[in-house]
């Protein structure tokens, strides 16, 4: 079985609350040294003074509001510049309530700089860094609207099936450097992100959340597993294979010289 990077740093954004914080402890147990980024700082100091009691490792604290470009850019240059980083775990994101005839289009702005142009900047310095040094691994965390759409709204879900595209060009463009690439699939999560979103989860079916520390126990499995794509609540893999098969036949169709049949 083939297991993640061992030593070195993991640098993980979103860290202070719910998936992020529950991948530090993960990895933490994993022997990785930790920076933590997010915005609230007297919470990630308060879990770095925790992990470095329980698991003798070196935590690092980096406060950033990655919604805004020079403080992107920050723990981009980190990532470009510090060796010790071998895991980016691009976990900060936030979602949004409501149609998108309706939606503030400010908010959903910053949505589209957490969830799509930050996963991106930090993706691109980590991949340069990690080419250079033959290793490490980057870990994106997308949602199953991705592949359902239809179920959620439509900024979000796109945000979100940006994250599922880009995972797997870059797992491509990344072939035979020695980085490992995965995209995290979940579906309805607990976290701290829907009441952050004002969205009311109170009518969603219990059967359909799954908790936090689950979510990420199964996606790490998923990472040791070789995965390129994790979808924790699936039961059947065989069902995403189909998926991507299915788009694997049309692949040849998809451009030619002349327009199909029907179209005449």
């Amino acid at each position: 079985m083939n297991t993640i990077q061992s030593q070195g740093t993991a640098l993980i954004t979103g860290a202070s609350s719910g998936i992020g914080a529950i991948y530090a402890q993960r990895l933490a147990a994993r022997g990785f040294d930790l920076l933590l980024v997010a915005r609230d700082e007297q919470r990630l100091q308060d879990a770095a003074t925790q992990l470095r009691e329980q698991h003798g490792i070196q935590v690092e604290v980096l406060t950033a509001d990655l919604t805004q470009k020079d403080q992107v850019i920050k723990v981009e240059q980190r990532l470009r510049s510090d060796s010790s980083i071998s895991l980016l775990l691009n976990n900060a994101g936030v979602a949004s309530d409501g149609l998108l005839a309706n939606a503030d289009m400010e908010q959903l702005e910053q949505l589209i700089q957490l969830n799509v142009t930050t996963v991106t900047r930090l993706a691109s310095a980590a991949a340069a860094s990690f080419a250079k040094a033959g290793r490490g691994t980057i870990i994106n965390i997308a949602s199953v609207v991705a592949l359902f759409p239809e179920r959620f709204n439509a900024t979000y879900s796109a945000s979100k099936a940006y994250v599922l595209s880009l995972t797997q060009s870059l797992d491509a463009e990344l072939s035979g450097t020695g980085v490992r690439v995965q995209a995290v699939l979940p579906g309805v999560t607990r976290t701290e992100i829907w009441q952050r979103s004002g969205i009311d989860a109170s009518g969603i079916p219990a059967e359909m959340i799954m908790d936090a520390a689950d979510m990420v126990d199964a996606s790490l499995a998923g990472l040791d597993q070789g995965e390129l794509i994790t979808i924790p609540s699936l039961p059947d893999a065989s069902e995403w294979q189909a998926f991507v098969a299915a788009r694997h036949v049309m692949a040849p169709n998809l451009s030619r010289d002349k327009p199909a049949a029907r179209y005449k």
